[in-house]
């Protein structure tokens, strides 16, 4: 299942890898997509809490 979180801050390429990068270290985490114009990240499979707790590592906040 896709779950696709908000991140307002993403704004450039470095951004894009760094939560990638993040994410992917994920336990579970199947896939990790960063959509820089549409400021989103979704991932197939992991923790909800993990996941937003990576991105949150990465330097960004997930919009609820």
């Amino acid at each position: 299942m896709t779950v696709t979180y908000s991140v307002p801050a993403i704004s450039c390429g470095h951004c894009k890898a760094s939560i990638e990068g993040e994410v992917s270290k994920v336990a579970g985490v199947e896939t990790v997509v960063v959509d820089v114009d549409a400021k989103s990240v979704s991932v197939d499979g992991g923790d909800d809490g993990a996941i937003r707790a990576a991105i949150d590592e990465a330097g960004y906040d997930v919009a609820d």
